[in-house]
C-alpha cells in the first residue's frame, strides 16, 4: 500500500480512537510528503524519496530532543521521542548490529580497502548490502572506521 494512502488510513483511524499524538504526528507526515509531491510535481516521489523524507524527521526529532534536554524542558523532549516512534514505524526494520558488522566485514574484503582513505568506498558497498533496511549513517561509519583503523 502507498505511504500517503497508509497514513490516510492511520490518520482516520486516529481521529476515530481520538489519539491526538498520533493524528498530529501523522498530519505533520502526510504534510510533509504533500509539499515534496508538490514542489515537483514533474515527477512521483519514489519510495526512496518518501524514506528518505521520514528519515530526515526522524533526524529532526532527534535533535530536538536534545536541544530540549539541554533546556531543561524534558516534557517537550519526551513528546518529541514520541513523535519519532510514530515516524519510525513507517520506515522499514532497522538493520542489526550483527547485520551491520556483517556487511562491513563484506564490504572490506569485497573492496580490498585498508586504509581510511578507502573509508567511502566500503560504506557505500556496505549500505548496498543493507539496502531496503533503515541503517544508522554514524553508526556504520564508526564500525568502518573502527575495522579500518
Amino acid at each position: 500500500m502507498p505511504l500517503l494512502d497508509q497514513l490516510q488510513k492511520d490518520l482516520v483511524a486516529a481521529m476515530k480512537a481520538k489519539d491526538e499524538m498520533k493524528l498530529s504526528t501523522v498530519r505533520m507526515i502526510k504534510t510533509a510528503l504533500q509539499k515534496a509531491t508538490v514542489a515537483d510535481p514533474s515527477k512521483p516521489l519514489t519510495e526512496a524519496a518518501e524514506q528518505q523524507l521520514l528519515k530526515s524527521l526522524v533526524k529532526q526529532r532527534i535533535d530536538a530532543a536534545d536541544m530540549f534536554r539541554k533546556g531543561g524542558r524534558e516534557e517537550l523532549a519526551l513528546k518529541e521521542e514520541a513523535e519519532r516512534v510514530l515516524i519510525e514505524a513507517y520506515l522499514p526494520a532497522s538493520a542489526s548490529d550483527e547485520e551491520i558488522e556483517a556487511a562491513v566485514t563484506s564490504a572490506l574484503a569485497e573492496t580490498g580497502a585498508t586504509s581510511a582513505k578507502q573509508m567511502g568506498l566500503v560504506i557505500k558497498a556496505a549500505q548496498a548490502k543493507l539496502a531496503g533496511k533503515t541503517v544508522d549513517g554514524k553508526l556504520l561509519s564508526d564500525k568502518v572506521k573502527a575495522k579500518l583503523a
